[in-house]
């Protein structure tokens, strides 16, 4: 690997490393603008921006050199890193989400636990770009209790027969590939839920049109169902039972860096917000003079210190190999409602400009309020965390 022991002790990144974000930053405002504005009312994935992501090698950034990737084994935090770059300059926030979901959701997940064979057929048509991965978790009755499972996996001859749903899946209308969790032993509760890998084409194997919501509407959300879908044991992730295992190991991949992105969100909407209340004048007075608007700015540029030492503290971590439950649920928790409260800072700061459509800050705060949700609720992770404290 490439990164710098004494750099991760810090948790500041090496030079290289910041080097390859500003690149990422000029690779996102020369191909990832557009009109997000509309792509945003028509709830448009951008496929071709996809393209672009992978031909730069965004992607690859979650799978080995051997299958893509840029070096030997998959470097969370120059990955963190570099997707708190794309974050800051690309404004499409939705575009953002859905490649850190497939890149820690999927593609960690085939790299960490599946064979040679499912690597080797899998990994490089998802850094490509010419396939798309979602992963399957949650279902009408097992949102935050994600391990109640209903979707049941039958073994019959020469592999499982998959029945069952998902739902609030991210990329599931357009995914080509979708990293499924089902129960092959029932009884056994949690410790009868296996991980499977199950392409689109399959018979029984049904994904919804795009769900309409409030934010990140240009990353398609919606549901995958499964009717007597014939999975062959070759797709089976790692040894039949271990799906509990592999879903919390790699949630904290998740955790750690989904919101990589939205750490870059809070750093433009920060130099954003101190811009205008530089220039914009009330009163005689910049309105940056004034108390409550200074304090915002304040409160702003603390939350995004916070996050981001939490979130390349946790990087660091998880580059060393070392577990942090904890220490993702806390980054996961803080981040989320930072990046929620900040956006609310932006938008009173900006006044009823921020308010128009236009102007993207009231997009910000829509694409925020998901992030206190997915990959674990505020509300889970505060009793994750309490439980890991003692309680």
């Amino acid at each position: 690997m490439n990164y710098q022991p004494e750099a991760l002790a810090s948790f500041a990144p090496p030079r290289d490393y910041l080097d390859y974000q500003q690149e990422v930053i000029d690779f996102a405002r020369r191909e990832l603008g557009g009109d997000v504005v509309a792509r945003d009312a028509d709830s448009d994935f951008a496929r071709d921006l996809w393209q672009k992501c992978a031909d730069f090698g965004i992607q690859g950034m979650a799978a080995p050199a051997a299958y893509g990737g840029p070096s030997a084994e998959i470097d969370v935090f120059r990955s963190v890193v570099a997707m708190e770059g794309l974050g800051y300059a690309c404004p499409d926030t939705g575009l953002v989400l859905a490649l850190n979901a497939q890149m820690w959701s999927v593609q960690v997940t085939i790299s960490l636990f599946g064979t040679e064979a499912q690597r080797a057929r899998y990994l490089p048509g998802l850094v490509s770009g010419a396939q798309i991965g979602c992963h399957g978790l949650t279902e009408a009755e097992s949102g935050s209790d994600v391990f109640a499972l209903q979707t049941t996996a039958e073994r019959v001859e020469g592999g499982y027969r998959l029945n069952g749903g998902k739902r609030l899946v991210t990329l599931a209308p357009v995914a080509d590939l979708a990293v499924v969790f089902a129960s092959t032993a029932p009884e056994r509760g949690k410790w009868g839920i296996s991980a499977f890998l199950v392409e689109r084409n399959t018979p029984g194997y049904t994904a919804s049109p795009n769900r309409r919501k409030m934010g990140l509407r240009t990353a398609p959300f919606g549901e995958l169902t499964f009717e007597d879908c014939f999975v062959p044991e070759d797709n089976l992730i790692g040894r039949e039972g271990s799906g509990f295992s592999i879903c919390n190991h790699s949630l904290e991949f998740d955790r750690c860096c989904i919101l990589s992105g939205q750490l870059g969100t809070m750093r433009r909407q920060l130099e954003e917000a101190v811009r205008f209340a530089r220039d914009r004048r009330q009163f005689g007075h910049p309105v940056g003079a004034f108390q409550s608007v200074s304090n915002r700015i304040a409160d702003m540029r603390l939350r995004l210190e916070i996050s981001r030492l939490l979130l390349y503290r946790v990087a660091a971590m998880k580059q060393r190999g070392e577990a942090a439950t904890a220490e993702s649920s806390m980054l996961k928790l803080y981040l989320s409602e930072a990046f929620v409260a900040s956006s609310m800072d932006a938008i009173r700061i900006g006044g009823g400009n921020a308010y128009l459509t236009d102007f993207g800050t009231e997009r910000d705060l829509r694409d925020a309020v998901g992030g206190v949700l997915y990959a674990g609720t505020s509300d889970i992770h505060r009793n994750i965390i309490a439980k890991l404290s003692g309680l």
